[in-house]
């Protein structure tokens, strides 16, 4: 069996904050290191564009020659970066050095441009790319046409600088700004999941023994949520717990008085010699067994109705009837007329087991109690909503003052033999599972009506 992925919240959180902000920040870099490489060789053009220009206006057409006025002073401005190279060469016509520092390649037939017009294009030379700004100029006397290309060539190891610096001047800021960012949300992280250490903390302090809410004073709202949900929770099963150990109370102290009287009479049945009298201790014994096993079916069902419950559909009338068909025979034998009326058909939300429990439990205790000759009648009504399921005999019932007890556990109304206090209590706890209540009224002239009020079953 695998076992479950587990994983860091604060982790998760930092990597899906902080993550995007690196790419982000990464992302931006490229982005303003073309934007700052675009810059550069804009400026770089633009020099280039100037250079070109001032170079060309010193070569002067004289008829059919050229005059070149390029002093020194000329060329240092041209020069004027020693970190830069930069090359120019005048030819003519274009492509025969006629004079510059080195030789510049010519533009690509693909480039054209009018004269006067420079071109800009980018160039290998020894090895280091250059940008080149080329302009062409028509001379001559008009008879004899000419032409003149001036070139000036500079490397991009400037442009290169440029943008490098741009980009250090715009990351580093944003580099520090992104640091004291991660700081701020690594700080909120963990100021946001203190709640949830200290409800851990919390939790971890609980045990079987000690299940008392949790309290969150100053919390997020969904931190109270949870803390919340768990209050219900630790309510709900403590809640269960009292019930078990109330439930193994109950049923330790009400075994000890049958299982000691089967021991007794047991032992005393193994000394006597008398057929007679042995015979009636093993009535005593048999009938010990009875109430204790009738004891235990009572504990089962009572513990079962303090499970959780799922309501269904249930025709509650259809089910009386079942019920007081099964116990017919018995009534016969108790001497009892048992019987039924009321609707055909009542619908109610009830779980269907326990349902039939509460209907046996209510005949048993009436055919136990009721005696030889009483009626006993299973009656379903409607009335304002609710279904009325009465189980009404004729017996001697009980007194005004025993009605408020009778729902008690373990609490019995007659000394006769075989009850042990616990089917009215099922009953009540068995109308409160399914939202309904259980109560005791005398039958007049004589007699006890219990009644099961349950809500019906909503029309969809």
């Amino acid at each position: 069996m695998s076992r479950p992925a587990r994983f860091s919240l604060k982790r998760q959180l930092l990597i899906w904050l902080l993550l995007p902000q690196l790419v982000l920040w990464l992302m931006g870099g490229v982005l303003a290191f073309r934007v700052a490489l675009a810059y550069a060789e804009k400026t770089i053009d633009q020099s280039l564009t100037q250079s070109v220009r001032s170079l060309a206006r010193q070569v002067k057409p004289m008829g059919s020659g050229l005059l070149v006025d390029f002093p020194r002073a000329a060329r240092d401005i041209i020069e004027q970066d020693p970190d830069d190279r930069v090359a120019y060469m005048v030819s003519s016509p274009p492509g025969s050095f006629l004079l510059g520092n080195t030789k510049i390649p010519g533009r690509t037939p693909d480039l054209y441009s009018a004269d006067n017009e420079p071109v800009l294009y980018e160039v290998v030379m020894d090895g280091r790319p250059m940008r080149v700004a080329s302009i062409d100029l028509s001379f001559g006397d008009g008879f004899t046409d000419q032409r003149m290309r001036v070139q000036v060539a500079k490397s991009l190891v400037a442009q290169q600088r440029i943008a490098r610096e741009l980009v250090r001047d715009v990351l580093f800021p944003l580099l520090i700004l992104g640091a004291v960012l991660s700081v701020l949300v690594y700080e909120g992280i963990r100021r946001g999941l203190a709640p949830l250490e200290r409800l851990e903390a919390q939790l971890a302090n609980r045990n079987m023994a000690s299940l008392s809410p949790i309290e969150m004073t100053q919390a997020p709202e969904e931190v109270h949520s949870l803390a919340n949900t768990l209050n219900q929770l630790l309510t709900t099963l403590r809640r269960s717990l009292s019930q078990e150990k109330r439930f193994l109370n109950d049923a330790a102290h009400q075994l000890r008085t049958p299982l000691a009287g089967l021991i007794s009479q047991t032992e005393l049945a193994m000394q006597e010699k008398d057929p007679e009298a042995l015979q009636q201790r093993l009535t005593k014994v048999h009938t010990g067994a009875q109430r204790s096993a009738h004891l235990v079916h009572q504990l089962l069902s009572l513990a079962r109705t303090e499970a959780e419950v799922s309501l269904v559909p249930v025709d509650a009338a259809s089910l009386a009837r079942e019920v007081a068909r099964e116990w017919t025979r018995r009534a016969l034998a108790a001497g009892v007329d048992l019987g039924y009326e009321g609707e055909d058909s009542v619908m109610v939300p009830a779980d269907k087991l326990l349902l039939r429990e509460v209907l046996s439990n209510l005949i048993d205790n009436a055919l136990r109690y009721a005696g030889k000759g009483a009626v006993v009648t299973l009656r379903t009504t409607v009335h304002d909503g609710f279904c009325w399921l009465d189980v009404e005999d004729t017996g001697p019932g009980v007194s005004g003052e025993q009605l408020e007890r009778v729902f008690e556990r373990f609490w019995r109304a007659s000394e006769l033999p075989g009850g042990c206090g616990l089917g009215l209590s099922i009953v009540a706890e068995i109308a409160r599972r399914h939202n309904g209540t259980a109560t005791a009224q005398t039958t007049l002239p004589h007699g006890l009506t219990i009644r099961l009020q349950l809500p019906l079953q909503p029309l969809i």
